[in-house]
């Protein structure tokens, strides 16, 4: 009975000592490495989200140019065509820098997760919790 009693808290003494049990407390140097993926990653979607941005107004800009070219038109049969290609130039524009944009964010998304593995972070020291709260481009 008494070594089953020696055993067993020789087996708690040394789970307790394990990494699993042990309070994860994470580095300075951890926090650092952590600190400049975060970095990375919002200077990364800054600045997708600044060519979305510039995109878009020049999409809005060419437009307002092709509308104005459409009805300086004489004839309904030149303009109904010339709206129509106006309007779709436009849409294909919006799409495309919507998907340039989440293409970005993606990416610097995954790097960010790259850079935080390689951090060798204990368990739930991240951000990315948030990621939901990130804007979302059509």
């Amino acid at each position: 009975m008494m070594k089953k009693i020696v055993i067993t808290s020789a087996t708690l003494l040394a789970l307790a000592a394990s990494p699993v049990f042990a309070a994860t407390t994470p580095s300075a140097a951890t926090i650092t490495c952590v600190g400049a993926a975060v970095n990375a990653r919002e200077a990364s979607i800054d600045a997708a989200e600044m060519t979305h941005t510039q995109a878009t107004q020049a999409a809005y800009t060419a437009r307002a140019s092709a509308l104005q070219q459409a009805w300086a038109m004489t004839s309904w049969a030149q303009i109904k065509p010339a709206v129509k290609a106006a309007w779709s130039a436009y849409n294909a524009s919006l799409k495309t820098s919507a998907k340039a944009w989440r293409t970005s964010r993606n990416a610097a998304w995954t790097q960010y997760r790259t850079a935080v593995r390689a951090c060798k972070t204990p368990v739930g020291m991240s951000d990315a919790a948030n990621a939901g709260a990130e804007t979302v481009n059509q």
